[in-house]
């Protein structure tokens, strides 16, 4: 089944393919929600005035644009339009410049990039890899590093000599598995701004062949044991590396996402396992892995799916380290993981679950960060909770223990989603990038979108009810809900929630589709992704939605990053990328004057010109008086 037009399918599409929903559902319960937020849609609906206005409506909102925050902007630029051409758009005042692309070398001895065929196996993992996505900057000493994820391969453009674009051969193979990964780069600047240092000593590629090793409750499980590892403790690679985390002790966490997408069966007629249904691994594939590489069979290695979906620990100062899976973290398409210090120094991760109607975690250790004091097991010895959000803007964080859910603790971490379901965690519109606010105790999920809202349950056959932060019925616009800890502390099992803005289109909707009071036709955008606050306490948002500019999305344009004021509510556009991209993660040098920002999967002729293959990139944004960013 697999072919050039699966392939340029999202993830989603992909899972409606090999994994379609029930057509069924619950609609009492629908119903019934749907009655019980008719009031609560009038408020949502565009323009509805004061009503809407407030800190925390009754409707959960916020919704502040009265003149006078607006004119209190904290916004050092003038908003941009939206754009649809192959480029990058900055506001007046700022400039751009490709930090590194796809095929850039990190090594001297890598072969320079040929467009005719993509480059070649023996450079292809010590080059820059494809479809860029989170990233950490990072000061080891005296050296400024970039650690940035690779998420996945468009092997149309990487094998563009393949007739239809697909391995032909384990060498093929190998070139798409070392383009993956993670790069770790030292950059500098100088007068011609910034640039990769080839040949630095910290420049390394983690890539789908890289030895690692699991820790926490699962290592060693049964579940996690092959023929290669029969100790179930060591691994190779990483996969489908998403959002990006960083650690308070100065490490790099890279999230796996759609891990199920590069396994397959040679055997047609293999049985699933129960498990791989939640998890979207079919006997269908994306990348033919499986025909050449043994590994990514699952009709001979049926454990290998389990040893993917983890949130991995990198080591940005020391080349030789080896990467560690955090199995205490869970197993789920994880997006991002953020990082947050409890009142009394626990460490809290917050994690979203990219799929639709999947659910939002949190990781609380038991032991506590000390600055220069060991951090063993403070990934992994703790409890993992499920969030549920109740529709009067309150919510619990429920607890993932043998008690709640009656499965071991090595069961929770390897089969994190049917935990959640146990306890009763609510289903989220795709629940994206984290973001804790570093000058106020609370934190921010973007939900992407979800189509089905409403309509079809998950794949675990939990309900999706209208209400609470998902309050439209097939949602193509997403929203961003924001949750305040009780007592200000993040290690708190109870909250209070609303929503910082609801995307849609004014221009085409007059009612809750047209998006939350502070979205107008000069701001609007769909599908929030990445997420990330500078030390100002602004939130810079990514966009990866649909770009056609057409019906339900005419007059978004291509995808964007914006920038939002958690205190009043304006949102406002920075950037747009070129036509296909995404716009994927972003980190700030350390003197605050540059933001990097990932472009990934853009349509061609970005950034090379025409007749050239496309290429993911990074890029760096400055202001062109050198003022700090923003």
């Amino acid at each position: 089944m697999t072919d050039q037009n699966t392939r340029k399918m999202s993830f989603d599409e992909w899972d409606e393919v090999v994994r379609p929903a029930p057509e069924t559902t619950d609609f009492d319960a629908v119903v019934s929600s749907a009655l019980s937020r008719r009031s609560f849609l009038g408020v949502l609906a565009f323009g509805s005035g004061a009503a809407a206005m407030g800190l925390g409506t009754a409707a959960g909102l916020l919704t502040t644009t009265s003149a006078e925050a607006m004119a209190a902007s904290r916004f050092a630029f003038k908003p941009i339009d939206i754009a649809t051409d192959s480029t990058i758009h900055v506001p007046e005042g700022y400039t751009w410049d490709i930090l590194a692309s796809w095929g850039d070398k990190l090594f001297s001895d890598a072969a320079d990039f040929d467009h005719a065929t993509g480059g070649d196996l023996a450079s292809s993992d010590k080059i820059f890899g494809e479809n860029t996505d989170g990233m950490e900057f990072f000061s080891v000493g005296e050296r400024q590093v970039i650690t940035v994820n690779h998420e996945y391969v468009n092997p149309e453009i990487n094998l563009p000599k393949n007739a239809d674009g697909m391995p032909v051969s384990a060498d093929d193979v190998r070139k798409l598995q070392n383009l993956q990964g993670v790069t770790v780069m030292e950059v500098t600047e100088g007068n011609d701004g910034w640039k990769v240092v080839v040949d630095s000593p910290l420049n390394r590629r983690i890539t789908h062949l890289t030895p690692m090793v699991f820790a926490g409750p699962a290592a060693g499980h049964d579940l996690l044991k092959t023929e290669a590892d029969p100790t179930g403790t060591q691994s190779l690679g990483t996969f489908n590396n998403c959002g990006s985390g960083r650690t308070p002790w100065g490490t790099y966490l890279t999230c796996e996402e759609n891990f199920n997408s590069y396994f397959g069966s040679t055997d047609a007629a293999f049985e699933l396992p129960a498990d791989f249904k939640r998890y979207g691994v079919s006997n269908e594939t994306r990348y033919a892995y499986e025909k050449f590489d043994e590994r990514f069979d699952i009709s001979k290695n049926v454990n290998e799916p389990r040893r993917a979906g983890y949130v991995v620990e990198i080591n940005p100062a020391d080349p030789a380290s080896t990467p560690v899976k955090h199995t205490g973290l869970g197993r789920i398409k994880h997006e991002n993981a953020e990082c947050a210090l409890a009142r009394d120094g626990r460490v809290v991760v917050y994690m979203g679950d990219d799929e639709r109607g999947e659910f939002l975690y949190k990781f609380v250790s038991n032991g506590t960060y000390q600055t220069g004091g060991s951090t063993e097991g403070l990934l992994d010895d703790g409890t993992l909770y499920a969030a549920k959000f109740n529709d009067d803007g309150t919510g619990e964080w429920l607890a993932l223990t043998e008690e709640s859910t009656g499965m071991s603790l090595a069961e929770i971490c390897i089969f994190t989603r049917m935990a959640g379901s146990k306890v009763g965690a609510t289903t989220m519109d795709r629940p994206e990038w984290v973001a804790v606010n570093p000058i106020a105790i609370e934190a921010y999920c973007a939900l992407t979108n979800n189509s089905r809202r409403g309509l079809k349950p998950n794949a675990g056959g939990d309900e999706t009810p209208v209400g609470g932060p998902n309050p439209r019925e097939k949602n193509e616009y997403g929203q961003i809900v924001r949750w305040y800890p009780e007592n200000d502390d993040h290690a708190d099992l109870k909250f209070k929630w609303d929503l910082f803005v609801m995307a849609g289109n004014p221009a085409v909707h007059k009612d809750a589709y047209a998006g939350s009071a502070n979205i107008n036709p000069g701001n609007m955008f769909n599908s929030p992704d990445g997420m990330a606050f500078d030390t100002r306490g602004l939130l810079w948002i990514q966009t990866d939605g649909d770009d056609s500019n057409e019906g339900e999305f005419s007059g978004q344009g291509n995808n964007q990053m914006l920038i939002g004021d958690p205190a009043t509510g304006e949102i406002a556009r920075f950037l747009t990328a070129p036509h296909g991209a995404e716009v994927t993660g972003l980190c700030w040098s350390a003197d605050l004057r540059t933001a990097f920002v990932g472009i990934q999967h853009p349509s061609a002729p970005f950034p090379d010109g025409e007749g050239k293959l496309p290429r993911s990139c990074i890029v760096a944004v400055r202001r062109a008086d050198n003022a700090l960013i923003g």
